[in-house]
Formats: C-alpha cells, sequence, structure tokens
C-alpha cells in the first residue's frame, strides 16, 4: 500500500516574496524585515531568496513598487481638467500609501528605478505639462505632491494625542479641553486635514495658471 504523498509547498515566486514581505512590514515595520526573518516566513532556507532577488533592497524596490502600482494615474490623461486629475491622483496616492505607512520613509526616497514609481512620474508630470504648465513649474508640483502625500500617509495626527483627560490640565493647556477626543475620531481628523491641505494646495496653483478657468466641481 502506497503511503500518502506529503504536501507540497507552494512554489518560491517573486509574487510570493514580496506579497510575504509587504505583509511583515505591514505588522512589524521596516526594521523587521530581514532576508533571514523573511525566509523563515515563507518556510525556506535564506538563499533561496537570493534565485529571485539579490539584495534586501531588491525585495523593498520590489514591495515599494507594489503599493504604487496601486496608484490610479489614469485622471492624468492628457484632456482631463488638471485640477480634477490631480485631485484624483492624490486622494488614490494617499490611500495607497495610508494603507501601509511604514513602508513610506522608504518610498519617500524617491522612485529610483522602480517601474511603476517610474510610470507614475510619468503620468503626472506629462499630465502637468500637457495642461500648460510649463515644465520647471510641473516638476515642482509633483514633487510638492509627493511631500504632501507622503507627510499625510506617514502618521496620524489625531492619534499623537493620548485619550486620558487628565493630560491636558486646563491650567496648563486651556485650548486642549477636548483633545482628548482626537483619537476617538482619527480618520475623520486626519482625512479632513488631508483634504483641507489638497483643496487649498489646488486652489492656490489655480491662482498660478493664467488660463485656468472656475474650478470644476469637487
Amino acid at each position: 500500500m502506497c503511503g500518502m504523498a506529503r504536501p507540497r509547498k507552494p512554489l518560491l515566486s517573486r509574487e510570493r516574496i514580496v506579497t510575504t514581505a509587504l505583509a511583515l512590514v505591514d505588522a512589524e515595520g521596516l526594521a523587521a524585515l530581514s532576508t533571514r526573518r523573511l525566509a523563515a516566513e515563507l518556510g525556506v532556507s535564506g538563499p533561496s531568496l537570493y534565485n529571485h532577488f539579490t539584495t534586501k533592497d531588491g525585495i523593498l524596490d520590489a514591495v515599494a513598487d507594489t503599493v504604487i502600482a496601486e496608484v490610479d494615474v489614469s485622471a492624468l490623461a492628457t484632456g482631463t481638467d488638471w485640477r480634477t486629475g490631480l485631485l484624483a491622483w492624490a486622494r488614490s496616492y494617499r490611500a495607497a500609501l495610508a494603507a501601509h505607512p511604514h513602508i513610506v520613509p522608504f518610498l519617500a526616497q524617491g522612485p529610483g528605478r522602480r517601474p511603476a514609481g517610474l510610470k507614475m512620474a510619468d503620468a503626472a508630470f506629462g499630465g502637468m505639462v500637457a495642461a500648460g504648465w510649463p515644465p520647471a513649474q510641473a516638476t515642482r508640483i509633483c514633487a510638492m505632491v509627493r511631500y504632501f502625500v507622503a507627510g499625510s500617509a506617514l502618521g496620524s495626527f489625531a492619534r499623537g494625542f493620548v485619550d486620558d483627560p487628565s493630560a491636558y490640565d486646563p491650567a496648563d493647556y486651556p485650548r486642549l479641553g477636548q483633545a482628548h477626543l482626537l483619537a476617538e475620531h482619527q480618520q475623520r481628523v486626519d482625512e479632513g486635514a488631508f483634504e483641507t491641505g489638497l483643496l487649498a494646495l489646488v486652489d492656490g496653483l489655480a491662482l498660478r495658471h493664467p488660463e485656468s478657468g472656475p474650478a470644476p466641481h469637487r
């Protein structure tokens, strides 16, 4: 009688490595990612990772590009009002980064050679130039959006305040009597702050664009 076959381990692939690495970073932060830890999570030996990635930075690049690939840049296509396109891109960009905040410090270094990052940069820059912005100004606008989005996604303003009312002695902080409620309303506070800043940025840019008409419905 033949014995039962052992269950086969899932094949090791780039996709599986990247998915597991991203889950590890999401759960424990960038510092937790090492080739040894990743190999353990995958149930393989460390050297087997090098059949797919030669360095840890290569894995991080792939993880970062997976996150950026989630960003929708379609609204930046030529013919779309630049303000509508910029708003849609920034919102999608922040949503992608906010879902994976621990990877943001690595992403903040720039796209490097990462394909999805370069495609996003190409779409954003191309959309701004097509809308009539001079190339130098289009570059600055794209940089501004990256700074703003990355800063917003990196951490929560609301969660920075403890929910203990006794921490805000009115004798010392007479205007922070409601600060302990911020964490409870974290999503509304943080997303509202992002929207306030984003609309202010776009409205300010519109004043600098001589061909801009009335702002579109947002």
